[in-house]
């Protein structure tokens, strides 16, 4: 039916234009929803201007962020806790945190003042996570403590039947706010992440010593049995599994709906990812007597992923056609330490101590410095800073003079 108005114009004509309008407008949103997904830019969940608060800055252990990394970056200042640590930083509204060998977890201001001092007086060797003002840390005796930065105080404690070596993530799902987590007694555990009581676990095959990344709520692990796993965090079951040829040092990293990881033989696998699917697998690097071991967690940006090889080398590899575009030699051997990539820039660190930035496009060297200490974690990043933790416990904080 028809309807006028008095200027003879109809209703049914405005309508019509109206529906146009707001297609159009729920097309644009699904495109950038469709965007977001794919990891082609932006940050991820755990990423802020100043948030760098979980191993590798995002749930995906990515590696990437959008901030671009100060132009010819000066030492500011260094913290010496004189304290060994196998941690690498995370930087919570402005503060950056650690925890080292002792069990004491540290935390100092972007003008290098300690202003949090925690004692677990217990060993650790994991890199600490925060959610919602909340730090999180596994311990040597088989704990995963939750920590107020408010209050300084433990607010709870869940016990595993092995070391806790690894960062947990965090996962979300119907209500739900927890962390995943694994354990040496084979387990993967995920608890609530306000009471601490489990959710539900999950039995493998060997024991969880790398972090686990998150695919949405799915956890995705390797271990020294060849296995690479996927779990419903949900439900603790397994929804998919992948044997590779060897097994697997460190944690896979994820882009979108992509996940990259490695093998101590060599090989680097592409594997894409479905409701908990592999639905598609590739090697897009083969095993050879040129290229070492993979012991490091990848980094991963819109067009690349970026390995760190025990040959010495940073390999740039074309995620679209699965062929390396440039290998870059590093001065020593890179050891346990991750790649990140910073927008166009790549920064790296070696266990021989020597901090590089290498530019993405062209694979040459940008930048270097050499802390004369060992690193064998992997850096953090915020506006303008950037974080190197050595292994003796010495922050170095880089940025730009103002």
């Amino acid at each position: 039916m028809k309807i006028t108005i008095n200027n003879g114009r109809t209703v049914y004509n405005y309508y019509k234009k109206m529906k146009r309008i707001i297609f159009f407008w729920a097309l644009v949103c699904v495109l950038q929803a469709c965007n977001s997904n794919s990891g082609n830019s932006g940050r991820y969940a755990g990423q802020g201007e100043m948030e760098w608060n979980i191993f590798r800055g995002d749930e995906s252990l990515s590696g990437y962020t959008d901030i671009r990394l100060p132009e010819s970056p000066v030492l500011l200042w260094t913290y010496k806790s004189e304290k060994r640590t196998d941690s690498s930083p995370i930087i919570h509204k402005g503060i950056t945190y650690w925890s080292d060998s002792r069990g004491r977890i540290l935390g100092v201001d972007m003008d290098g003042k300690l202003i949090f001092d925690y004692d677990l007086q217990t060993a650790v060797n994991a890199t600490p996570m925060i959610f919602e003002s909340t730090l999180y840390v596994g311990r040597i005796d088989g704990v995963m403590t939750a920590i107020s930065l408010e209050k300084k105080d433990t607010l709870w404690t869940y016990e595993t039947m092995g070391q806790v070596s690894a960062s947990p993530n965090r996962v979300n799902f119907k209500g739900h706010r927890a962390i995943v987590f694994g354990s040496y007694d084979n387990f993967l555990y995920c608890v609530d992440a306000k009471t601490g009581d489990v959710i539900n676990s999950f039995e493998s095959g060997y024991y969880l010593n790398g972090a686990v990344a998150l695919h949405k709520q799915h956890a995705i692990f390797g271990g020294c049995d060849a296995w690479l796993r996927i779990i419903n965090c949900e439900t603790g079951v397994s929804t998919d599994s992948l044997l590779l040829e060897a097994y697997i040092p460190a944690s896979p990293a994820i882009m979108g709906d992509y996940c990259y990881v490695g093998d101590y033989s060599g090989n680097i696998y592409e594997l894409q990812l479905d409701k908990g699917i592999i639905i598609n697998q590739k090697k897009i690097m083969e095993s050879s007597g040129e290229n070492g071991s993979f012991n490091s967690v990848p980094a991963v940006a819109s067009k690349a992923v970026y390995f760190l090889s025990d040959d010495r080398h940073l390999y740039s590899i074309d995620r679209k056609e699965g062929t390396v575009t440039w290998k870059y030699m590093l001065k020593g051997n890179p050891g346990e330490s991750s790649p990140v990539v910073c927008k166009d820039k790549v920064l790296v660190c070696t266990r021989t101590g020597i901090i590089s930035i290498i530019d993405i496009n062209n694979g040459e060297l940008v930048w270097e410095y050499d802390t004369g200490e060992q690193i064998t974690g992997s850096p953090a990043v915020v506006k303008g800073r950037f974080m190197i933790l050595s292994a003796k416990g010495a922050l170095f904080c880089f940025g730009k003079i103002q």
